[in-house]
């Protein structure tokens, strides 16, 4: 469709996939899900829904070469650079601004780099039905079906039904204990937040003039600044934005937003643990990837080994071994959000193997 445009949101660092993933180099541009980088996967995922000549991607400077590397079928101005991260929505404001310049009424299509998709068809199905009531005027967002009591993902209650399966959003709810979450999946009555979002440009605009006036007043002075002077202007204000999420900045205060559930197959592929889901196994449920990587007598584990050195694995369940040419991270599946504090503590060393 001409007026769809899709907003791709590569700004993520990715720490809980160290030490595969680095700051120069975070989860969305990793062969997690396929022999392509996340982020491909997330653009070949949009054939039939838009041409690549209306798909943007917003990332910070340091990692605008990598997107170009990793789609090199995108147009080289479709990467939009941001002077700074500043969280998700003066990332969608920029996007905002990007796609009313070319279509003040263009749909935009919010969607992670670094998420999978398992059922494609169901996620674009998914997508046409968010854009029927997008085109009316609400803002709208997929809330993913849930599969399990999860407790790592924020939650939308539904509201009253809409056309078609759409609902009115009753609610977003904080990441829940595991009681309340097996009572969300329990009572039907709640969708997991995947963070995906479709609204007409001109909609959002006015949302933020509402809900969020210092972003909406940035953005105006970038509307009206004359195209030579375009970029030193954005790197003068973007920062005068806060750093605040799309959620809380304007979907929690909404009164338009509707939801369309999904059940495509989604994950946010949030962290080693998650690779069972969206990679093959072999007979024991292990994930096993590397020339010199060997697993016997072990299940349930998530091995990889990046260089040419032998990793054997024996008699072990549930565990997850990475090896890199600097570093070797070993630990049990369940501790995979831990990560994040071997990060910490690398950077509390002022190391450079983060």
């Amino acid at each position: 469709m001409s007026d769809i445009f899709p907003v791709i949101m590569a700004g993520g660092s990715g720490t809980r996939f160290w030490p595969l993933s680095r700051a120069a180099k975070p989860k969305q541009f990793l062969p997690l899900t396929s022999s392509r980088p996340l982020i491909a996967e997330t653009l070949k995922r949009l054939q039939g829904l838009a041409p690549n000549k209306n798909v943007r991607v917003v990332c910070g400077v340091s990692h605008a070469a990598l997107v170009r590397k990793a789609l090199p079928a995108l147009p080289r101005a479709n990467v939009v650079v941001e002077p700074q991260a500043r969280n998700t929505a003066p990332a969608i404001a920029l996007a905002t601004l990007e796609v009313t310049r070319v279509d003040p009424r263009g749909l935009i299509l919010v969607l992670a780099s670094d998420q999978h998709v398992a059922d494609v068809p169901a996620f674009q199905a998914s997508v046409h039905e968010a854009i029927r009531a997008a085109r009316e005027g609400a803002i709208v967002t997929l809330g993913i079906t849930p599969t399990r009591p999860e407790t790592g993902y924020g939650y939308i209650k539904l509201g009253e039904p809409l056309s078609g399966s759409a609902r009115r959003v009753a609610a977003f709810v904080e990441k829940p204990d595991l009681a309340t979450a097996e009572q969300y999946l329990t009572s039907g009555a709640y969708l997991w937040n995947a963070g995906l979002f479709v609204f007409r440009a001109d909609v959002m605009w006015a949302a933020f003039a509402k809900h969020m006036p210092e972003v909406h007043a940035v953005l105006e002075k970038l509307l009206a600044a004359p195209r030579s002077k375009q970029a030193a202007m954005l790197k003068k204000e973007f920062g005068k934005m806060p750093a605040t999420s799309i959620d809380y900045g304007i979907a929690e205060r909404a009164s338009n937003m509707v939801v369309v559930p999904s059940s495509c197959g989604w994950s946010d592929v949030g962290s080693f643990n998650a690779l069972p889901e969206v990679r093959p196994t072999d007979a024991n449920g292990n994930v096993v990837s590397g020339k010199a990587t060997m697993v016997i007598d072990s299940s349930g584990c998530v091995v990889v080994g990046e260089s040419s050195r032998v990793v054997a694995v024996v008699g072990m369940t549930d565990v997850v071994v990475i090896e890199t040419k600097d570093s070797v991270l070993v630990l049990p599946k369940t501790k995979s959000q831990d990560v994040r504090k071997v990060v910490e503590a690398l950077k509390a060393k002022k190391s450079k193997l983060v």
